[in-house]
């Protein structure tokens, strides 16, 4: 009977009702909507993964604090719009609050980056400490590896670089990503690959 809630008629299709999966914050989501208050609970879920992906745009913590910051006082004024929009092709446990949510935090990230006075290269190190946060001890060598490879992702087109980062930092699915772009998942799959390419072929010519 618990797993019932998870479906609801997908009316898509003329003729032919199909079961969908129900977005897995719906629970939170409609809590939140009868009660501002308990927006807290989505807050806390995604508050790691919205300052990461902001922080790995702007390479600032500043700035990926209030880039945060705006994203969920956005999601919270807005949430009352806010609709499900699953598919069966996202599989059980798809969020299309998370999608939206990324796409409030996009034009966040945006906001900021027109607004910086400051060169968009922040320090490196800040970088390594979400990047790969490895012993203290960890070598000279490694470091240097982590640095070369944070640059080659910079140096990527825009698009390139957000898919990547949405795709390994914040571990997000295609379908996922797709909806944050904005563009087909094809498209995705293939900004993906370009990208991972470029960084290869950027860190091979470095070690010649």
């Amino acid at each position: 009977m618990a797993r019932a809630a998870l479906w609801r008629v997908d009316p898509s299709e003329e003729g032919s009702p199909r079961l969908a999966h129900l977005d897995r914050d719906r629970r939170l989501v409609e809590a939140a909507q009868a009660d501002p208050a308990r927006f807290e609970a989505l807050y806390r879920k995604y508050l790691a993964q919205v300052y990461s992906y902001a922080f790995y745009e702007l390479r600032d913590h500043h700035e990926a604090e209030d880039a945060t910051e705006r994203t969920f006082l956005a999601a919270l004024a807005n949430l009352g719009r806010f609709e499900e929009r699953a598919r069966p092709a996202d599989g059980e446990g798809a969020s299309t609050f998370r999608v939206w949510l990324f796409q409030i935090a996009r034009n966040a990230v945006a906001e900021r980056r027109r607004g910086m006075r400051r060169r968009r290269e922040a320090p490196l190190d800040a970088a390594m400490q979400i990047a790969a946060p490895t012993d203290v001890e960890a070598d000279a060598a490694r470091r240097a590896e982590a640095t070369a490879a944070l640059r080659a992702v910079d140096r990527l087109p825009s698009d390139r670089r957000r898919a990547l980062i949405l795709r390994f930092v914040d571990e997000m699915s295609t379908a996922e990503i797709a909806g944050v772009l904005g563009r087909s998942e094809g498209a995705v799959r293939v900004l993906i690959h370009r990208a991972l390419r470029s960084v290869a072929r950027d860190l091979d010519d470095q070690d010649r």
